[in-house]
């Protein structure tokens, strides 16, 4: 594998919408309380996610998408992008934002399996499913040889780990649901077990990003 590349940014100074910032909390069954920046979900993309995101090869798939800010700033580029979520509400409101989505997991039959150029996992969506292996696994089944994934990891020196995690809005706790975290000293082997290469990693505002390149 060739030496990995990290790049550092400096802070960016626009804030999160303030309405959503104290109210999500994610509850993990090991007793951490973990923030949920739903603000930011609403946003622009942040500097080091724009950086992230130059590097996407088209058409891209926005898995976890939310609100789809990241497959409204490649569309505003003219890349083709499609967001997927399981959450009906993400799905109207990425609807509204004219934003082509659709309502499934990525572990779903998608159109053009093995042809996406680029899969994003932001915002900590490398936990979906609780099994960073299968997932990563089924990300190298729908990129096309060539492609990549471009995926947020928790920095380095934090455990990765399965877990079990419950969204609290305003102290009231959601049902509990599989998660997991990966930090961006496990993200390399990761890699290499999933068919994909770790070239580079990103780091700004205190948040890490990995490019894996598919094998």
């Amino acid at each position: 594998m060739s030496a990995v590349a990290i790049r550092a940014h400096a802070p960016a100074f626009a804030p999160a919408p303030s309405w959503a910032s104290n109210r999500f909390r994610l509850r993990t069954d090991r007793g951490e309380v973990l923030p949920l920046h739903v603000g930011r979900w609403f946003g622009e993309p942040e500097p080091v996610e724009a950086e992230v995101l130059a590097c996407a090869l088209s058409p891209v798939l926005d898995v976890g998408c939310g609100p789809a800010r990241h497959s409204l700033a490649l569309k505003r580029r003219g890349a083709a992008a499609l967001g997927v979520d399981v959450a009906p509400s993400a799905v109207r409101i990425a609807e509204d934002r004219g934003v082509p989505v659709m309502h499934r997991s990525v572990f779903d039959p998608l159109p053009l399996e093995g042809q996406w150029g680029s899969a994003l996992l932001f915002d900590g969506n490398v936990g979906i499913g609780g099994d960073p292996a299968a997932l990563l696994g089924r990300i190298r089944a729908l990129v096309r040889a060539g492609g990549r994934a471009l995926v947020e990891v928790d920095p380095p020196g934090v455990p990765t780990q399965r877990l079990h995690v419950a969204i609290e809005i305003d102290g009231e706790k959601g049902p509990w649901f599989a998660w997991a975290r990966v930090g961006a000293d496990a993200v390399c082997c990761l890699a290499e077990r999933t068919g994909f290469a770790m070239v580079e990693l990103w780091t700004g505002e205190g948040r890490w990003f990995a490019r894996l390149d598919a094998r």
